[in-house]
């Protein structure tokens, strides 16, 4: 990837939280990739996530056993980090959008949040 591609600037297809919410309330039709840090992570994320801070992503992603044919929704807090994290992983085949307003328009709405818990793929 460039090095442009990694500015958390632009545009990146979006999905959001409501629009989330029910699709994992329908079933596994996503996979969630929290890009946030290990402290952020720690402090509430959605359940099911797997957790790989943004700038650990690229080592990380041959890993992590993301299914190319299921989309992956990148979550950060804000809708930045999580821009280039879309664009990393639409750079490797895989279908990615990124959570509309982060984890910050998640909790807003009243969504559930899962605390403290570990994920396949934290790092300190």
């Amino acid at each position: 990837m460039r090095w442009r591609d990694w500015l958390p600037f632009g545009r990146v297809p979006e999905l959001t939280s409501e629009d989330l919410a029910q699709r994992l309330a329908s079933g596994p039709a996503v996979q969630l990739l929290d890009v946030r840090t290990a402290l952020e992570y720690r402090q509430g994320h959605i359940a099911g996530a797997v957790h790989v801070p943004v700038p650990s992503l690229a080592a990380t992603l041959p890993r992590l056993g993301l299914d190319p044919q299921l989309p992956v929704v990148a979550i950060c807090k804000t809708a930045h980090r999580s821009i280039p994290a879309v664009r990393l992983l639409e750079a490797e085949g895989f279908t990615a959008v990124q959570l509309a307003g982060g984890m910050d328009r998640w909790r807003r709405l009243g969504l559930p949040v899962a605390v403290g818990e570990a994920a396949e793929g934290d790092s300190p």
